[in-house]
């Protein structure tokens, strides 16, 4: 397959000439590929090319020549398993930002973050076992594996200034990555972001443990808290692939055991979260002041549980805002 096949292909969705079809034009911000766009786009190259199911919606390729690359990689089956994803890759960068996403998804939360920081600063996108990149491999539904997993991911490189951001579960496997650093003596992260996830606490939580849901009933709860596209939750198909996902994330934010009076981290510590979040309140995110010697805050936004869906540039700044008042 070579590149004008899929530049004609992808004009053909799009209903658009094909030189509009650039090699670098940014899927979502320049040709306004939505996630049902992308789905079509899927299944046409499944068709053509004889591809695999959903081949394009897990490659997290934003331009048309990062999707070629990694259609020609899934058709010689030379992909690289690689946790960390590197939107723009810098020899040597000021500051590394490693980017956590939340339960049932990937580093496609994050898609186009890397445009909002300083040239400067290279984004780390982790991406767990089970999806996009690393569909083939097993999904780890406990917390400490987890954070073992991407702990032997990020060491080599915390040779430089460093921040970690997660959104949701992102955030659990965030704190829990920065005490796995503190405890073995590690660098540690110059700034740590909590997104849309309370403190840890002692007592089971009351959000109906989702991973032990009947498929309805998960469906359901999905729809409720927002963030998740229509055609993956009505689309039975696609469902049967994604379900396992958000079962075995869920349950290793269920399960994972809070530890009992924990030593505060010594990085200074900011928290973010949706003024309409159902699952999530400001109550439970300021009680992260206690989980760090250096509380920054709590910063509020528009929006549900996927706030930060609408709020890229104002989030970036702030973060950008909280890793240089940390460096001071």
């Amino acid at each position: 397959m070579n590149i004008e096949e899929l530049r004609l292909l992808i004009a053909d969705v799009l209903e658009i000439e094909p030189e509009e079809v650039t090699d670098e034009a940014h899927f979502t911000d320049e040709l306004d590929i939505d996630s049902l766009l992308m789905l079509e786009i899927s299944t046409r190259v499944e068709t053509a090319f004889g591809v695999p199911e959903n081949t394009v919606v897990i490659s997290g390729a934003s331009t048309l020549a990062e999707l070629h690359a990694f259609v020609v990689s899934k058709l010689v089956g030379e992909m690289p398993a690689r946790p960390v994803i590197r939107p723009r890759p810098l020899s040597d960068p000021a500051v590394r930002l490693f980017l956590l996403h939340h339960a049932g998804g990937s580093h496609l939360l994050y898609r186009g973050w890397a445009q909002h920081f300083p040239q400067s600063w290279e984004l780390c996108l982790l991406e767990a076992p089970g999806r996009g990149h690393l569909q083939a491999l097993p999904l780890i539904d406990d917390c400490d594996r987890l954070v073992d997993y991407f702990h032997t991911a990020v060491a080599p490189l915390l040779d430089r200034p460093s921040g970690f951001f997660g959104h949701s579960m992102g955030a659990l496997i965030a704190y829990q990555l920065t005490r796995r650093l503190h405890h073995e003596g590690d660098p540690l992260p110059t700034w740590l972001g909590v997104s849309a996830y309370g403190a840890p606490r002692g007592e089971a939580s009351a959000d109906g443990r989702p991973h032990l849901m009947s498929d309805d009933e998960l469906r359901g709860w999905l729809r409720s808290v927002g963030g998740s596209p229509p055609q993956l939750l009505d689309n039975d198909d696609v469902w049967r692939k994604f379900a396992p996902v958000f079962r075995s994330d869920f349950k290793l934010v269920n399960t994972w055991a809070s530890p009992r009076d924990p030593e505060p981290l010594p990085i200074p510590l900011s928290v973010f979260g949706g003024h309409r979040d159902r699952l999530i309140g400001e109550d439970r995110l300021l009680s992260w002041r206690s989980f760090t010697t250096h509380f920054r805050g709590l910063e509020m936004y528009e929006g549900d549980h996927f706030y930060l869906m609408n709020h890229q540039q104002p989030l970036a700044d702030a973060i950008t805002a909280a890793m240089r008042s940390a460096a001071v």
